[in-house]
């Protein structure tokens, strides 16, 4: 998935950061309520970290430009307030789980999971073609029951073609999924991924479900 950290300690965004990224997540990281709906107008997110206490927009300021614009990404709220009454507003605002502060790093990461099981678009959790089988849960994929050793990028782009079927997918839209707005990469790495994604699954004797539209992209169809 790609992640927006929304935070303001640098210390606490980067523990977040590496945590989370050691899941195979892209994440970003915005320090102030700005920021984020800076990235949020440029990007597609499948879930935010947000905290509350945010210089120059509050994170509840955030998280409602965030509904209003129609944005179904998943919305983990951070914050040192403990209340009823902030939990309810919260949720009320649109936040699908709220976290206060301090909290153990692996209980963030159960959080993110237990979200990241819920489909974005409301479909299926896990994904079936054929054969191929994708827990978007567990972020384990297989091919007849038995488990493909896939990277982390193979995976995130299995699923991504898999949740889009029928939808012809460019590079630069299938990059900017993969990857955080600080990769040094270019888009170009797309190719070597699905290559690599392609020689597992023939190793495992699955057949290549993903077709190449020259000049366009990549689709499951």
């Amino acid at each position: 998935m790609r992640l927006l950290i929304v935070e303001d300690s640098q210390t606490l965004a980067e523990s977040l950061r590496a945590t989370l990224e050691q899941d195979g997540h892209a994440c970003d990281h915005a320090a102030d309520g700005e920021q984020a709906i800076a990235f949020l107008a440029g990007h597609d997110y499948d879930l935010l970290v947000l905290d509350w206490m945010l210089p120059r927009r509050d994170g509840l300021q955030v998280l409602k430009a965030l509904r209003g614009s129609g944005s179904r990404a998943r919305v983990l709220m951070l914050s040192a307030r403990d209340t009823v009454a902030d939990r309810v507003a919260a949720l009320d605002a649109g936040a699908d789980d709220y976290l206060v502060k301090p909290f153990a790093l692996d209980e963030l990461q159960a959080r993110v999971r237990a979200l990241a099981r819920r489909a974005r678009d409301g479909g299926d959790t896990v994904l079936e073609l054929d054969g191929l089988q994708v827990d978007t849960g567990a972020r384990r994929a297989r091919w007849r029951g038995s488990d493909l050793q896939l990277s982390p990028k193979e995976y995130a782009l299995l699923e991504l073609l898999l949740r889009q079927r029928g939808k012809v997918l460019s590079r630069p839209a299938i990059f900017d999924r993969l990857y955080d707005s600080a990769s040094e990469s270019s888009d170009k790495v797309v190719e070597v991924i699905l290559s690599t994604l392609r020689g597992k699954l023939a190793k495992a004797g699955a057949p290549d479900p993903i077709r190449t539209r020259r000049g366009f992209g990549y689709v499951i169809e």
